[in-house]
């Protein structure tokens, strides 16, 4: 059957695919609406399937949601259509639940008090066994597929005298990652996990106020950075200002994702205090130091890897040189069914300057590796354009295992470091020599307390325990035909 719901969304052919963005806002005096859309656009990286805004004129929630980039879903008259003083908005990229205009976010739910509309970021591991616990205790039924839709129900029905309670009522039935924004028809509610895995920040704006994944989108619509939401945080943001409570089961330290900090956050975000740009270049710098070698210049893989290879230059005392041009106006290639069309999406997306790199000692810089389809079409590029030698050094350290709470890894059967040898990855990718980041020089380079962030992926040891591979498709059902 053809699925014919909206666009195909281009993605990364060889990047941990995005999680989602999350924005909310309070503004007092004003329609909440471009705010949301503005915010959304600074938030479009973290998911590129679809794209939604809820908001509420303090009667009903107005919502429009569907498949498809931010520029391509809102309007002028679809913006005139969203009235209300408060609201949030959603970039997705799927992580549990198929790509289906049915999955788009923001969610709606009704209950006892009243109708929501919720926006997740992240991944819930148990949602299967909460829609049936939830179909016997609440009576609710499932018409989604997704884990956000089990977040919504459980708000909605959760027993509660406020959103505090019903917020921690929530913690204590809900494992994984989930970073929340939720509508009522008064108030913006903001829910951080108790892991704190995925990021949340609040801001100000014109007297009212911001929540969102990262700061760069504070940025863009000119709020003012408050501070990141605590692990296991509530804020209730009404017309008596922010409230706020941390759910007393809530971990001590954080176990945010690490790979927001090699890749997933804007450059220009902050994160736990600093800026993820510098971050990213102490981590090239971290990786050359653990792995030097001769190169006449320096190269990234752009745009992603631009700042870890900064930092390797500046460590190695060798120029940094764009070597590499990336059409910009090609989307992020499509995930094809096969691995020559993911090599096409590669080739279309760079081009190497030959007058650059002819006769010359490469050291290539990627932020990460997952099945190595980029690297190996960007060594081969940069051959065909006469490099001596090609060094490759990855920022971060090598994939063995899967990601459960929010970030697509890809299969276990599709990670090269899972099933291959640093050696045996050189010589399938061509380089005259490979190395990786160690995760101790990970964690010395985000300057991370002890038991800080996940770093499940690279090590298998998870903030929580996980089964071994999840099926992100779980709960979708063949249409009867």
């Amino acid at each position: 059957m053809i699925d014919t719901q909206g666009p195909i969304i281009p993605k990364s052919d060889d990047k941990p695919h995005e999680a989602c963005g999350i924005i909310g806002a309070y503004l007092p005096d004003e329609s909440v609406v471009r705010t949301a859309f503005f915010g959304l656009f600074a938030l479009q990286h973290r998911g590129q399937e679809s794209a939604g805004i809820a908001t509420s004129d303090g009667d009903r929630i107005h919502l429009k949601a569907q498949m498809g980039l931010v520029s391509q879903v809102f309007r002028e008259e679809t913006l005139a259509a969203l009235p209300g003083h408060v609201g949030i908005g959603h970039t997705r990229y799927s992580t549990m639940g198929g790509s289906k205009d049915y999955n788009a976010q923001p969610l709606l739910a009704d209950g006892q008090r009243g109708s929501i509309a919720v926006g997740h970021n992240g991944n819930v591991i148990n949602a299967r066994e909460l829609r049936i616990e939830m179909a016997e205790e609440f009576g609710s039924s499932f018409e989604k597929t997704s884990d956000t839709e089990v977040i919504a129900e459980l708000f909605a029905k959760a027993p509660g005298a406020d959103w505090f309670e019903v917020s921690a009522y929530a913690m204590r039935r809900l494992k994984g990652a989930y970073s929340l924004t939720i509508l009522t028809k008064d108030k913006l509610v903001a829910v951080r996990d108790p892991l704190g895995i995925r990021p949340l920040c609040l801001g100000t704006l014109n007297g009212g106020w911001v929540v969102a994944s990262e700061t760069a989108a504070l940025d863009n619509i000119g709020a003012d950075f408050v501070r990141e939401l605590e692990n296991g945080e509530t804020l209730i943001i009404d017309e008596n200002g922010v409230e706020s409570r941390i759910w007393s089961g809530a971990r001590d330290t954080h176990a945010m994702c690490v790979f927001e900090q090699i890749y997933f956050a804007r450059p220009d975000s902050l994160l736990n205090g600093e800026l993820a740009y510098e971050t990213r270049q102490r981590l090239g710098a971290e990786v050359y130091r653990e792995h030097p070698v001769d190169a006449d210049i320096v190269v990234g893989i752009p745009d992603s890897s631009t700042p870890h290879a900064v930092g390797v230059a500046a460590a190695a005392k060798i120029p940094y040189t764009e070597a590499i041009i990336r059409n910009r106006y090609v989307g992020r290639t499509f995930i094809q069914p096969d691995q020559r069309s993911r090599a096409q999406g590669v080739q279309a997306k760079f081009n190497p300057m030959r007058g650059v790199i002819e006769g010359k000692r490469l050291l290539v810089v990627d932020d990460s590796i997952v099945r190595s389809t980029t690297i190996t079409r960007v060594v081969k590029m940069l051959r065909w354009a006469g490099a001596k030698e090609v060094h490759v050094r990855v920022a971060s350290p090598p994939i063995k295992s899967t990601c459960h709470f929010g970030v697509d890894m890809a299969t276990m059967g599709e990670l090269i470091a899972a099933n291959k040898t640093i050696e045996e990855i050189a010589e399938f990718i061509d380089a005259d020599s490979l190395a990786y980041l160690s995760v101790q020089g990970l964690l010395r380079a985000v300057r991370a307390p002890e038991n800080a962030y996940c770093t499940g992926c690279f090590t298998g040891d998870y903030p929580i325990p996980v089964q071994l591979e999840m099926n992100k498709m779980g709960f979708e059902v063949a249409p009867a035909d």
